[in-house]
C-alpha cells in the first residue's frame, strides 16, 4: 500500500478517487503533518511554511515524491530534496490564466487610470476626461519568462494588438535569451517579469536596468518580491524615469504597512493575489494530482517535474 500524506482541504474533492492502492492519511497542519510523514511515501504540501517543509522532508526517510500547488518552489528544501533523490512536481501552468488576466488587468488600471475613477466613484463625482488614455495596441511588451504563465500573458497581449517578445533561457524564433534582453531594454513600454526565483534570479532587475528602461516605461512584477531590487524601484519612481509599476509581489511579503511604496501614486499592489484569484484552483490541482498519483503507482515517469537544482 502506498501512503499519501494530503492537507485535509482537498479531503473533499479527492476522498473516494485516489487509485488502488494508494491510502490517504489527511493532515490538517504542520504538527499532524510532521507526526505521519515517517511513514509516508508521498506527500502534497499546503500552507507549510518553510521550516516545517524542511523537517518533513528529512523526517520522511520512505519519501518518493512531494507535490505543491504552488508554482514557485523557493520555498521547499530544494537542496535536501536533491540530495534524497524525491520527485517534485508544482503547480506550473495551473495559475496561468489567473495570473495573466491579473496582469492585463494591472496593465489596463495604469493605462487608463483607472485608480483615478474608482476614487470618482467612492466621491460621487462625475468625471469629464479620462484619467488614462494609453493603449495596449501597438505598444512594445518585454515578458522576461516565456513560460506557460508567461506564453499565456503574450497570447492574451497580442489579442489586444500588442507587440510582444518573450525572453526564455532556450529562446525560441523571435524570442530572446536570458542574457540579451538588458541589451534592448529602452525599446519597451512595459516590461514584465514572470520568472521563478532562483539564485540566478535575485535582484536581476536593479539600478542599471531601470536606468536601461525607457522613459515613461512601466514594469509589472508577477515574480517574486526578491527578484527586483525595490529601493531601485523607488528611486526610478521617484526620478520620474519610471512611469509606474504594477506589484503582485514583494519583498517582504506582507509589505509592512509603513513602506513607502504603498503610497507612490503610480505604484499599484496586488498583494500576491492574482495566482488565488480563479474559482477553479483546487479542482485543477486535484485533476493533476490524481493523473501523478496514478502515473506514481504504476511507476510511470510523473508531469510537471521540477528540477531542484535549478528550482524550477
Amino acid at each position: 500500500m502506498t501512503i499519501v500524506l494530503i492537507s485535509a482541504q482537498f479531503r473533499p474533492g479527492l476522498e473516494g478517487r485516489l487509485p488502488a492502492g494508494v491510502e490517504a492519511r489527511w493532515y490538517s497542519d504542520g504538527g499532524e503533518l510532521l507526526a505521519m510523514v515517517e511513514q509516508a511515501d508521498a506527500v502534497w504540501l499546503h500552507q507549510i511554511d518553510g521550516p516545517t517543509a524542511r523537517e518533513a522532508v528529512a523526517r520522511g526517510t520512505r519519501l518518493k515524491w512531494c507535490n505543491v500547488l504552488s508554482s514557485g518552489v523557493d520555498w521547499l528544501p530544494l537542496d535536501l530534496l536533491c540530495e534524497r533523490g524525491i520527485t517534485l512536481t508544482n503547480g506550473g501552468g495551473i495559475h496561468a490564466q489567473s495570473v495573466a488576466e491579473f496582469t492585463v488587468m494591472g496593465m489596463l488600471t495604469m493605462a487608463k487610470g483607472w485608480r483615478e475613477v474608482v476614487r470618482a466613484q467612492d466621491r460621487h463625482e462625475w468625471l469629464a476626461e479620462p484619467p488614462g488614455k494609453r493603449e495596449l495596441l501597438d505598444s512594445q511588451v518585454l515578458v522576461i519568462g516565456a513560460g506557460e504563465i508567461g506564453s499565456r500573458i503574450a497570447e492574451i497581449l497580442r489579442a489586444f494588438g500588442a507587440h510582444v517578445t518573450g525572453v526564455r533561457r532556450r529562446p525560441g524564433p523571435g524570442e530572446l535569451g536570458a542574457e540579451e534582453w538588458r541589451g534592448v531594454l529602452g525599446r519597451f513600454d512595459w516590461v514584465i517579469l514572470i520568472v521563478p526565483s532562483t539564485p540566478d534570479t535575485y535582484r536581476m532587475f536593479g539600478p542599471a536596468e531601470f536606468a536601461a528602461m525607457k522613459p515613461g516605461a512601466a514594469l509589472v512584477n508577477f515574480a517574486r518580491g526578491t527578484v527586483v531590487d525595490q529601493e531601485a524601484l523607488l528611486a526610478s519612481i521617484d526620478s520620474g524615469h519610471l512611469g509606474g509599476a504594477f506589484l503582485d509581489v514583494t519583498d517582504p511579503e506582507p509589505l509592512p504597512a509603513d513602506h513607502p511604496l504603498w503610497s507612490r501614486e503610480n505604484v499599484h499592489i496586488s498583494m500576491h493575489l492574482s495566482g488565488r484569484a480563479q474559482d477553479l484552483l483546487f479542482t485543477r490541482g486535484e485533476k493533476r494530482f490524481l493523473a501523478n498519483a496514478e502515473r506514481f503507482v504504476a511507476g510511470e515517469p510523473l508531469g510537471h517535474v521540477v528540477d531542484p537544482g535549478l528550482g524550477y
